[in-house]
């Protein structure tokens, strides 16, 4: 088996409302997902790329793709490492193009063999997943009740716990609307905030300290993503765990963060770190450390199956008798704004009871609707026959 052919599909989809984090505002919903094809015509799916990215994959990695064996996936991803190495390319825009083709190797690898993901992986740890509800962005209007109504959602929907935004408004105008949502889900419910690295070391320590009287299980991404000094110092003032890492790529760029303590929970996300292999090792690199693993996820059921897989594998941290989600378990995002390519291009995955069923078929164990990929796709582009 070899792989014949390489596309690569850039979808694009408007959403309604819009909303908005401490780095932006969008009105449309972005994933970008590469294909490979094998000569006996076995079909692998990855996500990580945009415009960039996918022209790293058919440019720079496709001589080295073409004709290779798949199920080589560990040399494969080795050679395009190194082909990024010698110019320190392998972060950014590196990083997710690797991110996206070694999901899809590992996606033939378990088509091939029968066996889905999680078994290649050496086997699950658990059966499914614990996840939260993110949402709760900032939107135009309706304030609060909107934001409230939305919260109270997720609680009745089973969720034990939600995140919302920070910085993207008045340090006071983001503690009063944290505060209002912990009065409306109650105190029993995990509630996080993420700041996508809106603060300086004292300006998040400042925020952090206000939030804590409201019982704040998680503080991500307070600084900027690569200030490890500053997540220290944000570390060491607050009560709250500390959590990052979404924006990081492969083991080298978590080595700091994990082997310094920066956080207490490291969030490797699949898209970014280097794919399936590489989040894997991350998450062992967190365990030997204490620290928690509980991924980003942020695009399409390909994303969001490749990260229960990888979730289904991680060990507690540490060992217990009865491991818990939050404490010891690992739990994983679950995205509920608006996404017509998340519902659209696979059969949605959606929770029970605030769990998500590890997939159990072949590979990634999702089918993908390719003309719905295709309906969607404003860029697309295939090398190879």
């Amino acid at each position: 088996m070899r792989i014949s052919s390489i596309e690569s599909f850039l979808l694009e989809a408007p959403i309604e409302p819009s909303f908005g984090w401490s780095q932006g505002w969008t009105d449309r919903r972005y994933v970008g997902l590469v294909k490979l094809i094998t000569d006996d015509g076995v079909v692998g799916w990855g996500e990580g790329l945009d415009g960039p990215s996918a022209r790293l994959v058919h440019d720079g990695f496709a001589p080295l793709l073409l004709g290779a064996d798949p199920m080589q996936r560990n040399g494969l991803w080795q050679n395009m490492f190194h082909t990024l190495y010698n110019g320190n390319l392998a972060g950014g825009i590196g990083g997710s193009a690797i991110s996206a083709v070694d999901t899809a190797l590992w996606d033939i690898a378990g088509k091939a063999s029968g066996l889905p993901v999680s078994a290649l992986l050496g086997g699950r740890v658990r059966e499914r997943i614990a996840v939260y509800a993110t949402g709760l962005y900032y939107t135009q209007g309706e304030f609060p009740q909107r934001l409230l109504d939305e919260a109270r959602l997720y609680v009745e929907l089973g969720f034990a716990g939600m995140k919302t935004k920070v910085g993207g408004l008045s340090l006071a105008e983001d503690v009063r609307r944290v505060a209002a949502i912990r009065e409306a889900i109650g105190p029993d419910i995990f509630l996080m905030v993420d700041a996508n690295q809106a603060y300086n070391a004292s300006t998040a320590m400042r925020i952090g300290r206000a939030l804590a009287a409201l019982d704040i299980f998680w503080f991500e991404e307070p600084v900027n993503a690569k200030d490890v000094e500053g997540y220290l110092q944000v570390k060491a003032a607050l009560p709250m765990a500390i959590a990052g890492g979404e924006n990081l790529r492969t083991r080298y760029e978590f080595k700091d963060y994990i082997g310094r303590r920066a956080v207490d929970i490291v969030q490797p996300d699949v898209v970014n770190v280097g794919g399936i292999g590489e989040m894997q090792r991350v998450a062992s690199m967190a365990n030997a450390f204490g620290i928690l693993c509980n991924p980003h996820v942020w695009g399409s059921p390909v994303m969001i199956a490749a990260s229960l897989h990888v979730a289904a594998a991680i060990p507690a941290c540490p060992p217990a008798r009865t491991p818990r989600p939050y404490q010891q378990e690992p739990v994983m995002e679950f995205d509920r704004t608006p996404s017509p390519i998340r519902e659209g291009i696979a059969e949605p995955f959606d929770q029970t009871g605030g769990f998500i069923d590890v997939p159990t078929g072949p590979g990634l164990g999702v089918t993908i609707d390719e003309a719905a990929v295709r309906r969607l796709s404003v860029d697309t582009r295939k090398t190879g026959a």
